[in-house]
């Protein structure tokens, strides 16, 4: 379980340990006052300091965009699917990864891309998918003239909880 604190806090933590072992004090004192276990403290004894830079010690795995690509991406998705060769203008996830891949050369999975959408705050739409034989016109007729007696003679019988 990781503990509490950011990930600056527990680095320091872990220089105020290892300069305390330094002045010669002993392991359990030092694991007392820090407020951890003993064997924290030998694991960070043995540890040699990388060049990595401090946001390496940011958990999770590095994200494979960086913010200008993201930025790119989203004026890219934002010209349309039409913009990018596709006969409809909506996205997909799949339509999205052949964009990054043209882009950057870059594959994500769609749970990936799924979570990188809403990492640049872009919610999913649903395709409305309407039938051809739609008539707009007969429907607000029915919704005009035909639903106002079905509910007047609904009321009447005291069924009107049931079309509600």
């Amino acid at each position: 379980m990781r503990p509490y604190g950011t990930s600056e806090q527990l680095q320091q933590r872990r220089q105020r340990a290892l300069v305390l072992l330094r002045r010669g004090q002993s392991v359990g004192s030092i694991a007392e006052q820090v407020g951890v276990a003993v064997r924290s403290i030998y694991r960070w004894k043995q540890h040699r300091p990388s060049s990595k830079k401090p946001s390496s010690l940011l958990p999770g795995k590095p994200a494979y965009l960086t913010r200008n690509q993201i930025r790119r991406l989203e004026q890219e998705l934002l010209r349309g699917a039409y913009a990018h060769g596709y006969s409809e203008d909506y996205w997909t996830l799949d339509r999205i990864g052949h964009v990054i891949w043209d882009l950057f050369k870059t594959r994500y999975t769609l749970s990936g891309i799924w979570r990188l959408l809403d990492r640049m705050n872009w919610s999913w739409q649903k395709v409305q998918r309407l039938a051809i034989q739609r008539d707009d016109e007969t429907i607000a007729n029915w919704k005009r003239r035909v639903w106002p007696r079905i509910k007047k003679v609904a009321e009447a019988k005291g069924d009107a909880d049931t079309y509600r």
